[in-house]
């Protein structure tokens, strides 16, 4: 019997461990490396298939209209292409979100909600999608986008859509949430933005990690010096939790984290940082959720 619903799926957060702005295409569009790695903590969606065509957000999200957000506008594009294949729309799909990431803080909570619905939407439908066929048509919603449904610790170029699986730190992290939203235009549009930081490659990385016994602490995030600048409660977190380690801001902020050995080193951040901020751990994960629970998340080629 062919499946109707789809519950309890997780949206993993993602921190950049480093991010390196190394030039500027001629569009306009900055050219990055970074690696991404997703977080055994996020929002949690619910799936449901209807009875008829329609797409429906059961849930609001402040300041996210259902027609701007990504996941249905992630939906209609899955959708489209359904159509296309097989002469007709699939069924419509009831959306449900539970949110608890921030919006504007570097977590990539906005493509993970759009990769997790379009994992769980060519499940539900049986579109019969690749992975890659996936994340080319995510591509256009966003650069995070791709690497939710590419589903491992990744090493990105390009614009952060050319992926290479790497090893990741098997470590705890502390997240703070500053409290304030960071919009990324503003950011990559400053002024004081550097776009010349010399490339780097994925065994320099590799060998960082092996030499540091699993903690990040490579390279930097070039995009902190600008958001600090424009956003004091950054820097602020920040300095406070560089008391700890080698802290720092997650894509263009505003969230900031580090790293620790043990969960009880985390859980010892956690209680100091008791009534200044909002703050939480979270293990990293080396692989996305529905890539094991709905064998692979697409068509494997």
């Amino acid at each position: 019997m062919a499946p109707v619903s789809l519950h309890g799926c997780l949206a993993p957060a993602k921190l950049n461990l480093f991010l390196h702005v190394t030039g500027r295409r001629t569009d306009g569009y900055h050219l990055l490396q970074t690696v991404f790695q997703m977080l055994d903590h996020g929002d949690a969606l619910d799936f449901d298939l209807r009875t008829d065509e329609q797409i429906v957000r059961t849930t609001g999200i402040p300041g996210v209209p259902a027609e701007q957000d990504l996941i249905v506008r992630a939906l209609r594009l899955l959708q489209g292409v359904y159509e296309q294949r097989h002469g007709r729309l699939p069924p419509g799909i009831d959306v449900a979100i539970h949110k608890i990431l921030p919006m504007g803080g570097g977590l990539g909570g906005g493509s993970s909600d759009a990769a997790t619905a379009l994992m769980a939407a060519n499940y539900l439908w049986q579109a019969g999608l690749t992975c890659a066929e996936l994340m080319a048509l995510a591509l256009p919603l966003g650069a995070d986008v791709p690497f939710f449904i590419f589903g491992e610790t990744a090493f990105a170029e390009g614009v952060g859509e050319d992926l290479q699986p790497v090893a990741g730190p098997d470590v705890w992290f502390v997240v703070i949430e500053p409290g304030v939203a960071v919009p990324t235009p503003a950011i990559f549009s400053a002024a004081g933005l550097t776009r010349n930081t010399k490339a780097v490659t994925i065994s320099d990385f590799s060998r960082h990690l092996t030499a540091s016994m699993g903690l990040t602490g490579f390279g930097r995030n070039d995009l902190q010096a600008v958001a600090v600048e424009l956003f004091p409660e950054v820097a602020k977190a920040l300095d406070w939790l560089a008391g700890y380690g080698d802290a720092r801001m997650t894509g263009s902020g505003a969230c900031v984290f580090c790293a620790f050995a043990s969960e009880a080193e985390a859980d010892q951040v956690l209680v100091e940082m008791t009534g200044k901020w909002q703050g939480w751990k979270a293990r990293s994960l080396k692989q996305h959720p529905l890539k094991s629970r709905l064998h692979n998340g697409c068509v494997v080629e």
